[in-house]
C-alpha cells in the first residue's frame, strides 16, 4: 500500500474519477416523468414556435405608421375593425390599414396587415373609433412567428438535468416522450466497529452511522439512486462479500470508512486482491486518505470516516465520478465571490477546504476538527485553498463553493 505515502493532487483526482466511468445508456419516458433526468440526446423544435405572430399585452393590433406623433393631447382616431377571437388565426377579409385597428388579447394572433400593438392602457374607446395616445415602434408588444425557437433549433443540450423551465420547452416542442439517460445506482457501504444505526443509543465508545445518511443525500442530489448495505464491522471476509454484492448491483460503490493507513484498515487490500487501487492518498485537506479504485471492474471510492472530510470529498471528488455516470453536462456547484473578515491560514503543499459563514459582503472561516459535525451544519460552504498558498488575507476576494 505504498501509494499512500505518494499523494497525488486534487486535479489529478478529478481527471482519474472522471474517466472511470462513462453515462449509463438510458430509454424514453413519459414528458411527466422527465423531470430531474438527463437529457440522452440534443431536442429539437419540430416546428416554429409561436407558430403565428402574437400580441404580449391586452391592446390593438395597428400599423406603427399611423401612431407617428400622437400623444395625449393629439391623439390618434382608428376605426375599430373588430375583436381578434383566441385561439383562432386572423381573418382575411379583415385586414389592418393605417386607418383602422382591431382588438388583440394577449397571446392572440396579431391582425393581417397590423405590424405592432398599443396596450390598451394607452387607447380609449370612443364608441366604434379607438383613440391611440402613445405611438409604437414596428413590432413593439408584438412576438414573431419562430422568434422563441424556429423549427429544427436545438431547445436543450444532451446532458442537461431537465429542470421546471425545461419541462415547459419540452411540452411546448411536443416532446411527449423524452430520451434520457439511466439513473445509476451507488451503493454505500459503511464500515468500522464504532458504528451503531442511527436508531441506537451509542455505548461509550460507539457513534451513530453518519456518513450513510450524508452519501445518500448527496447521491439523490446528483440524480443517484443510494444503494444501502449498512454498516460492516472491520472484518475481511465480510467487506469483501459485502463489496462483491455490492458491485453486482450497482455502477460504483462508495466505502465510508476504512481508508486510513492502519491496520484495521483492509479496504486497499481488499480492493487490491480482485482489481486494483488507482490512488491511496489524495493531497486534499480534509480527506488525504481518499481511495480511488475498481473492483471487478467497477468504481470504488474509499471515504474518509470523519463527516467533514466525508462531505469534502463527496463535493470535490466524488461528484465527478457521479457526473461521468450521469452525463450530466451542467452540475457546476453554485458559487459566490466575497470578501475575507478574517485571515483564512493554511498550509502550503496541500490543496485545502475550509468551511466558512458568510455573513453580508463577508466570509469568516469556521475552523474545526474533520470529526465534527457542527462545522457543516453551521457553514454556507467551502473556500479552496490552492495547494501553492499560505491561505488569504483580510481584504482578498475569495470563491465560495456554496453547499
Amino acid at each position: 500500500m505504498g501509494l499512500f505515502l505518494s499523494a497525488i493532487p486534487v486535479e489529478e483526482a478529478v481527471r482519474l474519477v472522471s474517466r472511470l466511468a462513462s453515462p449509463i445508456p438510458g430509454g424514453s419516458v413519459p414528458l411527466n416523468r422527465a423531470y430531474q433526468r438527463v437529457l440522452a440526446t440534443d431536442i429539437t423544435a419540430d416546428l416554429d414556435i409561436p407558430g403565428f405572430d402574437r400580441s404580449v399585452v391586452d391592446g390593438y393590433g395597428v400599423r406603427a405608421a399611423a401612431t407617428s406623433g400622437v400623444s395625449e393631447s393629439v391623439p390618434a382616431m382608428l376605426n375599430l375593425l373588430g375583436r381578434v377571437t383566441m385561439g383562432t388565426g386572423p381573418s382575411s377579409d379583415r385586414a389592418i390599414s393605417s386607418d383602422v385597428c382591431a382588438y388583440v388579447p394577449t397571446g392572440g394572433a396579431l391582425p393581417i396587415g397590423a405590424d405592432a400593438v398599443v396596450m390598451i392602457e394607452h387607447t380609449e374607446l370612443a364608441g366604434d373609433l379607438v383613440l391611440v395616445r402613445r405611438p409604437v415602434a414596428q413590432g413593439e408588444n408584438v412576438i414573431r412567428k419562430g422568434e422563441d425557437f424556429s423549427a429544427g433549433e436545438v431547445v436543450l443540450r444532451q446532458g442537461t438535468r431537465i429542470s421546471p423551465r425545461d419541462m415547459g420547452a419540452l411540452a411546448a416542442v411536443g416532446c411527449a416522450e423524452v430520451p434520457v439517460r439511466a439513473v445509476p445506482s451507488v451503493g454505500v457501504i459503511s464500515t468500522g466497529n464504532e458504528l451503531v444505526p442511527v436508531e441506537a443509543v451509542p455505548s461509550i465508545g460507539e457513534v451513530r452511522d453518519v456518513n450513510a445518511a450524508l452519501c445518500g443525500a448527496f447521491l439523490e442530489h446528483l440524480g443517484c439512486n443510494p444503494v444501502y448495505y449498512g454498516i460492516v464491522r472491520d472484518e475481511r471476509e465480510a467487506l469483501d462479500a459485502t463489496l462483491e454484492r455490492a458491485v453486482r448491483e450497482c455502477d460504483t460503490v462508495l466505502i465510508s470508512g476504512g481508508s486510513s493507513k492502519d491496520d484495521r484498515d483492509m479496504t486497499a487490500s481488499i480492493i487490491a486482491g480482485r482489481g486494483e487501487v488507482l490512488v491511496h492518498g489524495i493531497a486534499i485537506a480534509p480527506g488525504k486518505p481518499t481511495i480511488i479504485g475498481r473492483f471487478q471492474g467497477i468504481p470504488v471510492i474509499g471515504l474518509p470516516g470523519h463527516p467533514a472530510s466525508t462531505y469534502v470529498v463527496l463535493e470535490v471528488i466524488v461528484r465527478h465520478l457521479i457526473t461521468a455516470l450521469t452525463g450530466e453536462t451542467n452540475a457546476l456547484p453554485q458559487v459566490r465571490r466575497v470578501l475575507v473578515r478574517e485571515n483564512i491560514p493554511s498550509v502550503r503543499g496541500r490543496e485545502e477546504y475550509i468551511r466558512v459563514k458568510i455573513e453580508g459582503d463577508g466570509v469568516y472561516p469556521m475552523f474545526g476538527k474533520s470529526g465534527l459535525l457542527n462545522t457543516l451544519v453551521r457553514s454556507d460552504g467551502l473556500v479552496r485553498v490552492p495547494a501553492g498558498r499560505e491561505g488569504f488575507e483580510i481584504g482578498e476576494e475569495v470563491e465560495v463553493v456554496l453547499w
